[in-house]
């Protein structure tokens, strides 16, 4: 749309679509649908060819993204039986090629993960898990890692920030000390 002169603006409210060549006209408006937004094709200025034009026209990629990225079964039925308007024909070799690793790694299924031991703790403190983490981005302070204290019984969880993995024996001690003053515990390890 941006390509053809027109401006979309979101908000709150919804979006809207107008034409900058004809004053801002109104073409159409959508309603916000949770994440997102459905345009308002019945209005009287909209011309349902209005998307099949510009780059990646006939890119099924693309129309797997402007449909709700509908699975490539469903948009080969849509465009069979012309349930959208202005659909390209999209040929049988085109479609099996732009099958992506994500859409396959999304369908896969996972066994679940055999059960673990029953045992729940009576008590606050009674049994404590540690797991470290590590992140692809910085935090603002420089941070990769963090690891993280849940308590059985309460699942109460303490989160320590690492630069470096190093730091973790510290933040064990420091987190064993704290409970120590706090609870007036001791705690074995």
């Amino acid at each position: 749309m941006v390509e053809q002169g027109l401006q979309v603006t979101f908000n709150p409210n919804g979006c809207f679509v107008e034409d900058m060549k004809n004053q801002g006209k109104l073409i159409t408006k959508g309603k916000n649908n949770g994440r997102m937004f459905t345009l308002d094709v019945n209005m009287p200025k909209v011309n349902s060819m209005l998307f099949t034009h510009g780059k990646g026209a006939r890119d099924i990629g693309i129309w797997h993204k402007r449909i709700g990225h509908v699975n490539l079964q469903h948009l080969k039925l849509m465009e069979k039986q012309n349930l959208v308007g202005g659909l390209p024909k999209f040929g049988t070799e085109e479609v099996m090629s732009k099958v992506y690793e994500t859409w396959q790694l999304g369908k896969q299924a996972r066994h679940p993960f055999p059960a673990q031991t029953t045992h729940v703790s009576s008590k606050p403190l009674e049994m404590i898990h540690l797991d470290v983490l590590s992140t692809k981005t910085k935090s603002i302070r420089g941070c990769m890692y963090y690891m993280n204290f849940i308590d059985d019984h309460t699942k109460k969880v303490w989160v320590y920030f690492m630069k470096h993995k190093g730091e973790m024996f510290q933040h064990f001690l420091n987190f064993k000390t704290m409970l120590e003053k706090e609870k007036g515990v001791n705690i074995k390890c």
